[in-house]
């Protein structure tokens, strides 16, 4: 590799900045990418997983306080809009403007946890689920991981840790649907999961018939660790289709539905068979077309309270969706 005397003396510069960062005590940690003079952007270094050899020259962890809003763009026909550049973008918190300090418009990984109802009101249903589960495996690419969990009863477990392994684990298959609906326990262990991940994008994958009715967190705890942890949630809800049909709804699709449109996800209504295969189909190629924005708050109070995020294009035809806010951090 050849490394150019201006490079070295830029990147020396920067390290000493983090240096100096450091030693100061700054709080918050997050990933900045060193775009390449040529080339794409490499995926941001966080432990515990290590990056690829080839992308530790160009990614230096600074301390900052850096906001990473994920963005789907569709047009009318809900087809993905690429092609897009920093330029076309508006970002606001609290309605006033703020700057984009990095963008990213190229495929990048992402992490997803597919979480899996196992409840009792679900034997019906359990072929479909893992259907849709290995649907969702075989359309996911190199670098991409998933990891898969269920819920039943009142235990969240664990059936296939994070990997690029595009086959479903034979357990999957086994699980038998019993006891109660512990989601938020679920929705819990899986956003810390995926908290400790390096990829920028990350997204929980929820397949589910009914409200939660036995976790000992709450709701609110939920949201807050998937808002945190900067992930989206798809919600396939499996409740019976004659609810819809009927004019009600399942208090649990309104759970589903919250989870999603706050984190900048997608909720999917009772989909069956073909459709719910589709939903996850749906799903991979959403987090490979989206952009990545970023930005540093002009709001420098740590405070802990809620901040709302508005994203929105110039082109008035298209839709944007991202989550629509976060937490500050709050000062101990």
């Amino acid at each position: 590799m050849i490394i150019h005397s201006s490079r070295v003396v830029s990147l020396a510069a920067v390290v000493a900045v983090v240096v100096f960062v450091h030693l100061a005590g700054a709080v918050g940690r997050a990933q900045i990418p060193i775009v390449p003079q040529s080339g794409e952007p490499k995926a941001a270094e966080q432990k515990p997983v290590e990056p690829k050899p080839e992308e530790r020259a160009d990614v230096i962890s600074l301390d900052t306080s850096l906001v990473v809003v994920n963005v789907t763009v569709t047009d009318a026909q809900e087809r993905f809009v690429t092609g897009l550049k920093a330029s076309d973008f508006r970002l606001f918190e609290d309605r006033k403007p703020q700057r984009i300090a990095s963008f990213t418009a190229s495929e990048m990984p992402f992490a997803a946890a597919v979480i899996v109802d196992t409840s009792g009101s679900m034997e019906s249903r359990m072929s479909l689920a893992r259907a849709a589960c290995t649907r969702f495996v075989e359309g996911i690419r190199e670098g991409d991981v998933f990891a898969i969990y269920t819920f039943g009863g009142t235990k969240v477990k664990m059936l296939q840790d994070f990997g690029e392994i595009r086959t479903v684990n034979d357990a999957l298959w086994d699980v038998r649907s019993e006891g109660m609906t512990p989601l938020y326990d679920a929705v819990l262990t899986a956003a810390d999961a995926l908290a400790a991940r390096a990829e920028r994008r990350r997204a929980i994958l929820i397949v589910s018939d009914g409200a939660d009715t036995s976790s000992r967190a709450s709701l609110d705890q939920a949201m807050r660790r998937v808002i945190d942890a900067e992930i989206s949630v798809y919600a396939v809800d499996l409740s019976d289709a004659a609810l819809y049909r009927g004019g009600l709804r399942s208090p649990g699709a309104d759970v589903l539905k919250a989870l999603a449109v706050k984190s900048g996800g997608r909720f999917f209504r009772s989909p069956g068979g073909r459709e719910l295969r589709d939903a996850f189909t749906q799903t991979v190629e959403e987090l490979r077309n989206q952009y990545t924005l970023a930005y540093e708050s002009t709001n420098e109070k740590n405070d802990g309270k809620w901040r709302a995020i508005e994203v929105n294009v110039k082109r008035m035809e298209l839709s944007v969706r991202a989550r629509q806010g976060y937490y500050a951090r709050k000062d101990r």
